[in-house]
């Protein structure tokens, strides 16, 4: 492969460019420059300098700046790409010979595998190697959520959080994107929030989130029964303000009560359950 540095200056001659003019269009200095094309330098320029010579010589963009990437990998990382180039080849030639005994035709249409690393990186095979070697899955930070009880999604029930402090409990569920302290999960009991919810379901709760008309909400009553409903806030027929918890089954009623027994409204944020069908 050719280096950076002498790509640099054919394309500097190409466009006949001092390195005085060179250097003013790429508010690079004219000595390290120099270094550059001579490949005096220890290190490939920044990536910067690069995008700005890239732009100012007329390079595509990005060919100069993968390039030093590449030299930049460390040894361990450019032999593993190297293991990969070598089973990628070994995957293409038996293609190739599979092919050839049920075509010679469509043999002749499959693209020549690279041999090395830097051909790779030239034919655009190694971005691909390295892209299908990640794969598509995000790794996710997660937050560990307590697991301090069940929660009734049928008809008040009561509840302990087994007087754990804060965050505490005897069991976890990781929750991503969740940066609430007091959060906590808890498992569902009943069906009255079917089909969306099932029992056995484990819904993560956020004390800290706004609660909306509608949400579904772990309810907890001055007496220490809780729930688990829809909420609605709504007024009665006098104007008193009342909740209106409305399960998700049609076959349990709503339960109508006053603000004043409500001792915590949290809203559910995360629900895991199973895939089996």
């Amino acid at each position: 492969m050719e280096s950076i540095g002498k790509k640099i200056r054919r394309a500097r001659l190409r466009l006949g460019l001092t390195l005085d003019e060179l250097a003013g269009r790429s508010s690079i200095s004219k000595p390290y420059l120099s270094l550059i094309e001579t490949g005096r330098v220890s290190n490939p320029p920044s990536d910067p300098k690069l995008r700005s010579l890239e732009q100012t010589l007329g390079f595509t963009t990005g060919e100069l700046v993968g390039q030093a990437h590449l030299m930049r990998t460390p040894r361990d990382v450019r032999e593993m790409l190297n293991s990969l180039l070598s089973k990628e080849r070994g995957e293409g030639e038996d293609v190739r010979r599979k092919s050839e005994d049920a075509s010679n035709s469509h043999a002749s249409r499959l693209s020549p595998l690279p041999s090395d690393l830097d051909s790779a990186y030239t034919s655009g095979m190694l971005h691909e190697l390295v892209e299908r070697s990640v794969g598509n899955v995000e790794n996710v930070r997660m937050n560990a959520i307590p697991i301090v009880n069940r929660v009734s999604a049928g008809y008040p029930k009561d509840f302990t959080d087994l007087s754990y402090p804060r965050g505490v409990a005897d069991d976890y569920v990781g929750c991503p994107d969740l940066h609430d302290p007091d959060a906590f999960a808890a498992r569902v009991h009943g069906d009255s929030m079917s089909p969306k919810y099932q029992p056995g379901d484990i819904v993560i709760f956020s004390p800290a989130a706004a609660n909306r008309p509608g949400d579904d909400c772990f309810v907890r009553f001055d007496d220490g029964q809780t729930t688990f409903k829809r909420v609605f806030f709504e007024q009665n027929e006098h104007g008193e303000s009342i909740l209106r918890l409305q399960p998700r089954n049609e076959k349990y009623r709503p339960q109508v009560v006053k603000p004043e027994l409500v001792t915590g409204l949290y809203r559910a944020m995360y629900r895991y359950q199973s895939v089996e069908e």
